[in-house]
């Protein structure tokens, strides 16, 4: 589907004009720039009529039309709107892909035949994006690159299977869109016709102009089949409700979105999965498309649960839900599913604790974000600002690592409170080289020392530290690191004091590195405060 008028219909429908039926519009044009020079980057059905152009100097335009409405050209608000028709065209198949800048594939393999067949899909499109106000051609092809050809060259075509090559040939060579410095060299060879390039042999065309170019051919003509990307992931189950009429009351949108919860559910107990990550989409009837979506902590699969963790995120937009002049289509997406286990569907009563716990992290998460509920989890590692990770509760790809317990009536190892930097300090009266200052001061304050603990050596792990110099940039160290599971820079050994002060205040200090010959005394910080 190619919108030749893209940013001159975006204009358009943001002044609110009806579309362009009468051709008694004012000629407009949109400026780009290219080499400091301004040219017609995109133009109206009636700027056209008067002999403009695209990639005209505007200088050239100017002349021709006197009083020409120019505006500067914004490809990302061209982009957002091209985005936003794609979302809408979701309705139709799941594969849908980006043609940037003016242009969107879709695979229509096995769904042609729930709109009546290709011929009633392609006319049916066309005219859902026409009556919003957007100049369109559409073609239906077996590979994306011939459908674009039709599309740009002979509108509404549909090839039959196999036939590519025989609705492509007779094509001007500018359908191919291999580039201006391509094209003038197939011109200043004589050639025409896509089909009079498709005769010359395999070696001279990729000798003339590269072995893309061949490989771009050889897609349009059928030979070769270059797949779509699909701008969304697939999901992994979904259902949805067409309506006849565009619905706005709130009640038949709940019972709508009850029913497709109830039949998800039902094929998600078929298949023996629960879903983690739900999306609804609510389309409405001028186009714009709303979606909200879920993260369970756990494989879910009862529909009054859904609906309930949906109102709630429901509650929580801050633009709340406008179904405008209604909505045509609401759909359920399981974007993510996973096989259940018999532990999470027993009647045992801890279990069903932790299915409480559970869904009360779902409420919260769908509430506030998931990224706002979170949970501590124990690394691997010795370094104290790296022992603990916070991560979404609902997170389960994070597990605990082996911690240091403590033993009844203990004295606690480490601090209540971590500050989040170490602090230096001006440590006094430290006995050399093992020992604890006797005073030290810190933001401003002195502090006498009473008792002290310690030390306790901490250091990095001895295979972490021999791999340091030679780390590999894609290794699970400088994942770790990313992440903000280890810190970035590796210190060296510390040796921790648990202190208390004659105040009765308790801290958590440590020298940073060991007494030199030379007499340079290390550094102390404070890295926590015990309660």
């Amino acid at each position: 589907m190619w919108l030749p008028r893209l940013p001159t219909d975006r204009l358009k429908r943001r002044a609110k004009s009806a579309p362009d039926t009468s051709g008694k519009e004012a000629p407009l044009v949109v400026a780009g720039r290219a080499s400091n020079a301004l040219f017609v980057h995109a133009l109206n059905r009636s700027a056209q009529r008067l002999g403009l152009y695209r990639g005209q100097p505007l200088a050239n335009a100017r002349a021709m039309i006197e009083n020409l409405a120019v505006v500067a050209a914004d490809e990302r608000g061209d982009l957002a709107l091209l985005d936003n028709i794609a979302d809408w065209c979701d309705r139709f198949t799941p594969l849908v892909a980006m043609d940037s800048p003016d242009g969107i594939f879709l695979d229509i393999t096995g769904v042609a035949h729930l709109f009546g067949g290709e011929a009633a899909m392609l006319k049916h499109v066309v005219e859902k994006i026409a009556s919003q106000g957007f100049a369109v051609q559409a073609a239906i092809a077996g590979t994306s690159l011939a459908a674009r050809a039709l599309a740009h060259y002979a509108h509404r075509s549909i090839t039959k299977p196999g036939e590519d090559r025989a609705m492509i040939a007779p094509l001007p060579i500018a359908a191919l869109d291999c580039g201006e410095d391509r094209l003038r060299a197939l011109k200043r060879a004589g050639l025409k016709t896509i089909a009079q390039v498709a005769e010359r042999g395999r070696a001279e065309l990729t000798a003339r102009l590269g072995a893309h170019f061949l490989t771009r051919l050889h897609v349009m003509l059928g030979a070769e089949e270059k797949p779509l990307t699909p701008r969304r992931p697939l999901p992994d189950l979904r259902a949805e409700q067409i309506f006849a009429e565009p619905v706005i009351t709130q009640e038949i949108i709940e019972r709508s979105l009850h029913t497709l919860a109830v039949s998800l559910c039902e094929i998600l107990e078929r298949e023996g999965q629960g879903l983690r990550q739900l999306e609804a989409s609510f389309y409405r009837a001028d186009g714009k498309v709303e979606r909200i979506a879920i993260k369970t902590g756990a494989p879910l699969r009862d529909p009054d649960v859904m609906l309930r963790l949906l109102n709630q995120r429901l509650d929580a937009l801050a633009d709340p839900l406008d179904p405008g002049f209604g909505f045509d289509l609401i759909r359920l997406e399981a974007c993510l599913a996973e096989k259940t286990h018999a532990a999470e569907v027993s009647f045992d009563t801890e279990e069903n604790a932790r299915w409480q716990i559970n869904f009360l992290l779902d409420r919260l998460a769908a509430r506030f974000g998931e990224q706002r509920v979170q949970r501590f989890v124990a690394q691997d590692t010795h370094i104290p600002e790296a022992q603990g990770v916070a991560v979404p509760a609902q997170e389960r790809d994070f597990t605990g690592a082996w911690t240091r317990k403590r033993q009844a009536n203990d004295p606690p190892l480490r601090p209540l409170r971590l500050l989040e930097r170490p602090e230096e300090i001006h440590a006094m009266a430290a006995s050399v080289p093992d020992g604890a200052p006797g005073r030290f001061r810190w933001r401003k304050a002195q502090f006498d020392v009473a008792r002290a603990e310690g030390p306790e050596r901490i250091a990095l792990e001895w295979w972490q530290e021999r791999l340091q110099d030679r780390i590999d940039p894609n290794s699970e160290q400088k994942r770790r690191q990313k992440l903000g599971l280890l810190p970035k820079s590796i210190p060296p050994s510390r040796d921790y004091f648990r202190i208390e002060t004659r105040e009765g205040l308790r801290f958590w200090l440590y020298r940073d590195g060991q007494y030199q010959k030379n007499g340079l005394a290390p550094r102390w910080y404070v890295h926590g405060l015990f309660a």
